[in-house]
């Protein structure tokens, strides 16, 4: 008989296997899971070595599985200003002027998710430049996908004149021949956020590349610490397997750096980013990321795609004209040939792809691109997945589960949400297709396989406030469908669904004898509560990665 090297008891664990849902004790050794079962049974497991912690009857769940977040750019804005819910002026004056006077020497200011309407329909360069006009600023939104900087941050960049970018990305310009000071997705905002020295952080996300240049020393030094902020971040949060949606090799690189120094306290896997400006031939570096890491902690083996942008900024790709707006429905940033013969030639390299998708004329391209590659190569098991989902025309509901195609959704994403405020989204949806948008119960109701995310630092981190987020989320309207989901549900799209999405369910994302030891342990029984409300008051206790304890919040 096997001496457990750790016992978790007295616990309400939710194993997330359907032969034995529920459980009191979990023995652990070497790594994996010896034992599930109840409190008397594991405790003949234990020696005079064996370390035992008493959940004290809250509950104990697999390690939470983040299936989709950004954790270097993550780590790296932990430093910069906090600005979520921020929706006045005189806040956003009062908090970037106190912030500025603690940083007199950082190049460039950086803000953290300020509401969208928050400049109205002023020139954001002009706003900034009355709060702070000697000082480059720039205010990155919760998204990702706007940047709104001033005149001294535009100038610095060599884009108070404009740049030329490609379809979906833009430097918009006001009519005195200037940049109004909003900058649209990557290709525009990049040279300012470079001012602040985090550009390595976001190539992955930008680019997709390498660094230019070989980063010294003490800039690698910089980047690993971004990396490891962000792992303690998560774990802080129950976190123990990340699928991050930016990346290159430098990425995994720093990683692998982390995990030789002991130091790795959360598996992750990390894609090659194909960017539009790429050629086919580029795809041999997946191939080569995915020869080099693909074990149990540190894995490459997909393709990440963006397909079009977010609602809010109207950059994400529509079927119908956007309110207001006769004739423009934003781009697709793949056409359908292109992205259908990737999609082909990805999926006959054994490669899972994964495409942010937002509007429905990009969930639908995307879809037409798996159809294509299903037909010329047959039912692959890939999972190929669609990132964000948020707008599906009700013409493609059903084929998202007919292609076995992941729906990876963002419960957090919602407006309404998580303090999201509810405009400019609905107006940019249309009253008219309000059913069809974050519609989840639509999805679920096809049989789809579901994963769950926060898209960190998109949205907060906590796995807790996005659980609470999928349960209390409430109609727009009394003829919008109640799309919530109920709290089984959700807790399985973090834990086990998160597993399936990334292919990794044999050996993760249960409580299974023979799986991985990645276990949290909350601070109260989740299932007892009267109110989902309180969902937001439950805290993680202990994480565990691999059999070790990674957070604990007594120490």
């Amino acid at each position: 008989m096997a001496i457990a090297d750790l016992i978790i008891t007295n616990g309400a664990v939710l194993t997330m296997d359907p032969d034995l849902p529920r459980a009191e004790a979990v023995a652990v050794k070497d790594g994996r899971i010896i034992a599930v079962g109840c409190v008397d049974e594991v405790a003949r497991l234990a020696g005079p070595g064996t370390q035992v912690i008493d959940a004290g009857g809250a509950t104990v769940l697999p390690g939470f599985i983040e299936s989709h977040m950004h954790l270097f750019i993550g780590g790296a804005e932990l430093q910069n200003l906090q600005l979520d819910g921020c929706a006045d002026l005189d806040s956003l004056a009062r908090e970037l002027t106190a912030f500025a006077a603690t940083r007199p020497d950082t190049p460039l200011l950086v803000g953290q998710g300020p509401d969208y309407g928050i400049f109205g329909a002023a020139a954001p360069r002009l706003v900034l430049d009355k709060i702070l006009p000697g000082r480059p600023v720039a205010l990155m939104a919760h998204d990702h996908h706007t940047v709104w900087a001033n005149t001294a941050a535009l100038e610095a960049a060599g884009v108070l004149h404009g740049l030329e970018t490609s379809d979906g990305h833009e430097v918009v310009m006001g009519a005195d021949g200037l940049a109004t000071g909003t900058l649209l997705e990557p290709e525009a905002y990049s040279p300012v956020m470079r001012l602040g020295g985090q550009e390595r952080t976001m190539l992955g996300l930008a680019s997709g590349r390498e660094p230019d240049l070989a980063p010294s020393a003490a800039e690698r030094a910089v980047d690993l610490a971004h990396l490891k902020r962000g792992l303690a971040h998560a774990a802080r949060h129950g976190i123990t397997s990340i699928v991050n949606m930016d990346g290159n090799v430098y990425t995994l690189d720093l990683l692998e750096e982390i995990r030789a120094a002991g130091e790795l306290t959360a598996r992750v896997r990390v894609p090659f980013h194909y960017v539009p400006d790429m050629r086919p031939d580029d795809l041999e570096t997946a191939l080569e990321m995915r020869a080099r890491w693909s074990d149990e902690w540190l894995a490459s083996g997909f393709v990440k795609f963006f397909m079009d942008g977010v609602i809010d900024s109207r950059t994400a790709f529509m079927k119908h004209d956007y309110p207001g707006q006769p004739g423009y429905r934003s781009h697709g940033r793949f056409s359908a040939e292109t992205f259908a013969e990737l999609a082909t030639r990805i999926d006959a390299m054994g490669l899972q792809i994964a495409v942010h998708a937002i509007g429905d004329a990009a969930v639908a391209r995307v879809l037409d691109g798996y159809a294509t590659a299903r037909a010329a190569n047959g039912a692959s098991g890939l999972r190929h997945r669609i990132e964000h989902l948020e707008l599906v025309d009700d013409a493609d509901f059903a084929r998202i589960a007919e292609l076995e195609v992941i729906a990876s959704i963002q419960p957090p994403h919602a407006p309404g949400c998580s303090g999201l405020p509810l405009e400019p989204t609905l107006s940019n949806i249309g009253r008219d297709r309000w059913g069809d948008a974050f519609a989840w119960q639509k999805i679920a109701a096809t049989g789809a396989a579901i994963a769950l995310a926060s898209d960190w630092p998109v949205s907060d981190i906590s796995i807790l406030k996005g659980i609470h987020s999928a349960v209390t989320r409430a109609a727009w309207a009394p003829d919008v469908p109640d799309h919530r989901f109920s709290l089984e549900a959700a807790l399985r799209g973090y834990t086990i669904g998160g597993a399936y999405a990334e292919r990794s369910d044999s050996y993760k994302g249960s409580l299974e004898i023979g799986k991985v030891a990645d276990l949290v342990v909350l601070d109260r029984d989740i299932m007892a509560i009267q109110n989902d409300d309180e969902i937001g008051d439950i805290s993680v206790r202990i994480t565990i990665c691999g059999g070790h304890i990674v957070y604990n919040i007594c120490t």
